[in-house]
């Protein structure tokens, strides 16, 4: 009987504990295309999975990791063939279903997007749910007027999110503008593409006008709360910010002014159930717009044996960048 390794969630005692373990191919979930999975990483979802915060998994024993690509190994599917490269991202894959942190995972068809031609899976895997999110956040930026060569206010600028959310603007014609809490990161930062840095002190309280002035052609915020309330009031006329995190909090201590003077737009972005289509189109937007060498500078590998003592890390905000899984290590 076919085995592989795992990382295996238990909960004991109201407390989460993972393991290494060798689990049997047969206890994979339900699902027509099974992969041979070469690479996940780390979310910040994954952080409160593997930390067993905000019941996101009901049940178990679980095998989290809520992105991975790798290679068909089986097929009950015309739309993929063994051997075909596939990347998964959300569908709550790695919460209601194992996922990622494994050497197999089986899961429905149209849960899987082929591999842009141009990307491995590693590269794939650095980009992950975070860069995908970016992705969806531009796209949606444009498609409600962005222009190139406006300032773009990029919040939590040192996260996943943040870092290809400055590396797209910067190679798309924007100048990016990082807001981050991490001065020491500067150098970084500036050679993702920022052509700013800013302190995210400035963003920290809430707004005390309604409308201030005018400064961002556009945003992306991984923040939310009070940082997301303040650049509301900052927004040019007509522009709009892609709302994709809640970092800062949930709350969002703002008022409908800027939406009635200033016609502004709030888009929320929605990762996780996002339609195939788009879901394709984002990944050859990615394979075409993102710079290559500045995903390399921002990922950093770890064995699948190290991931959970990174678990407070990324939730405490120390993780810089991208995490890349390999699952054979």
């Amino acid at each position: 009987m076919a085995s592989f390794r795992a990382l295996v969630l238990h909960e004991e005692g109201g407390k989460v504990a993972s393991s290494l373990e060798t689990v049997e191919e047969e206890r994979l979930p339900p699902g027509d295309i099974t992969v041979s999975v070469e690479y996940s990483t780390l979310n910040y979802k994954d952080g409160m999975i593997l930390s067993g915060i905000g019941r996101l998994v009901r049940a178990y024993p679980h095998v989290p990791g809520i992105d991975f690509a790798g290679t068909v190994e089986r097929s009950e599917s015309p739309a993929f063939k063994p051997g075909d490269k596939v990347v998964l991202t959300g569908w709550r894959v790695g919460e209601t279903q194992w996922g990622g942190f494994a050497e197999k995972a089986r899961v429905k068809a149209d849960y899987l997007v082929p591999l842009p031609p141009g990307l491995a899976t590693r590269q794939a895997m650095a980009i992950g749910t975070a860069g995908f999110t970016a992705m969806l956040a531009v796209i949606a930026l444009e498609q409600h007027g962005l222009a190139a060569g406006g300032d773009v206010l990029v919040t939590g600028a040192a996260g996943g999110v943040g870092g290809v959310a400055i590396a797209l603007l910067a190679k798309l014609g924007h100048r990016p503008v990082a807001s981050t809490g991490r001065a020491e990161l500067k150098d970084y930062l500036e050679g993702l593409g920022a052509a700013e840095i800013m302190d995210r002190a400035a963003f920290s309280t809430a707004p005390t006008r309604t409308l201030d002035r005018e400064r961002w052609d556009g945003a992306i915020d991984a923040v939310g709360g009070t940082t997301l309330a303040t650049m509301l009031t900052q927004l040019k006329y007509r522009a709009s910010v892609a709302a994709c995190g809640l970092a800062g909090g949930s709350d969002l201590p703002t008022t409908v002014i800027p939406f009635l003077l200033r016609g502004v737009n709030l888009l929320g972005i929605d990762s996780v159930m996002c339609p195939k289509g788009l879901r394709v189109e984002a990944w050859q937007r990615l394979a075409r717009d993102l710079p290559l060498d500045k995903l390399d500078r921002m990922t950093d590998e770890v064995p699948l044996s190290k991931i959970a003592e990174l678990a407070p890390k990324i939730l405490g905000g120390t993780v810089r960048g991208r995490t890349v899984i390999d699952v054979g290590q």
